[in-house]
């Protein structure tokens, strides 16, 4: 299911209007279950990635890029994940004998740059977690789960985007109030290109104004490919789909068609057939995200496309200043 275009507009028009009513009822209960909930400390440092939107915002390259920069320490990290869209309820460790319809794409995909533990009671994940040897514990989209204890929480928001028309759902995106979840936030990364990141402080620069920001973009992954005037089909079952077609159009595609599906949308091999044929019509080839390509039966992922993208920081000092005063114990006890 794919969110409402109405929501991404910064005006509230009589949708939004109308069920804001619905969305204070939404966001007044997200703020009991929170203020009600006695987490649960976990006895290593546990640093929370997460997002005050439904749908993507970039949290998996930047939990990647997190748990490398914190593998380069020499500290053993372990990433617990709900495993959104899998069928195990866990705690279970991703292996590679798992599929996404068992742990979820963005499990298969962070489990190539550290251990990931699939859990829905993430307390229980990250007991796991802790047992097997994690040092330090990354918690993927956790924000607004109450059962952990963090130290250290970091947003992530799509700069061009922000936070839409700013209400709770149904009326807008948000999963809790704007003004509440920034506040629990310790760093704010926004993401996109300059101009984005421009926009971005013009709606939302008041309302972040006491934060920490980092800034990057999702930038593609070289990987000897040349998109320069391939005939494309693209498609794309990710929070922000158009987002993907324009980084594969800026690469030089040439996309004659493309086919937006629902965030986490399952591709079974009949929707595959359907992809591929049209595709066939038109003299293109498909092209896909990562994450997608995860949700693929692997007989098929070598008929797609792939173009992978990473973060690109624009200045990591924030964030290492922060780390470095957080996991000096962990890293006193790292093995040499």
């Amino acid at each position: 299911m794919r969110a409402p275009s109405w929501w991404w507009r910064p005006d509230r028009g009589l949708r939004a209007r109308a069920l804001t009513p619905l969305g204070a009822l939404y966001a007044a209960a997200t703020a009991r279950r929170l203020a009600r909930a006695r987490p649960e400390a976990a006895g290593i440092p546990v640093i929370c990635l997460g997002n005050l939107e439904a749908g993507g915002a970039g949290k998996t390259p930047a939990a990647m890029a997190l748990a490398q920069r914190l593998a380069a320490r020499g500290l053993a990290v372990h990433i617990v994940s709900r495993g959104h869209g899998g069928r195990l309820a866990g705690p279970v460790r991703v292996i590679p004998s798992h599929s996404a319809a068992d742990v979820g794409d963005e499990a298969i995909l962070l489990s190539a740059f550290a251990p990931v533990w699939v859990a829905r009671d993430r307390a229980a994940g990250l007991r796991a977690a802790r047992a097997a040897g994690a040092q330090v514990v990354l918690l993927d989209d956790g924000f607004q789960n109450p059962t952990v204890a963090r130290d250290l929480s970091i947003l992530v928001v799509d700069a061009a985007r922000g936070w839409g028309n700013g209400l709770p759902i149904p009326a807008g995106p948000l999963r809790e109030r704007l003004a509440a979840g920034l506040a629990r936030a310790d760093l704010l990364l926004t993401l996109g290109e300059p101009a984005a990141q421009d926009a971005f402080d013009r709606r939302w620069g008041a309302q972040v104004a006491a934060l920490s920001r980092l800034r990057g973009r999702l930038v593609p992954l070289p990987t000897g490919m040349r998109w320069q005037g391939l005939r494309a089909l693209a498609f794309a079952g990710i929070g922000h789909p158009e987002k993907f077609f324009a980084t594969l159009r800026a690469q030089g595609a040439e996309i004659v068609a493309t086919r937006p599906l629902g965030d986490h949308q399952p591709l079974p091999p009949a929707l595959f057939a359907r992809l591929e044929a049209e595709a066939r019509r038109l003299g293109a080839q498909l092209v896909t995200t990562e994450k997608d390509a995860a949700r693929l039966d692997p007989a098929l992922r070598s008929r797609v496309l792939v173009l992978p993208v990473r973060l690109d920081l624009e200045d990591w000092a924030p964030l290492d200043a922060r780390l470095e005063a957080l996991l000096q114990p962990a890293q006193g006890s790292a093995a040499p």
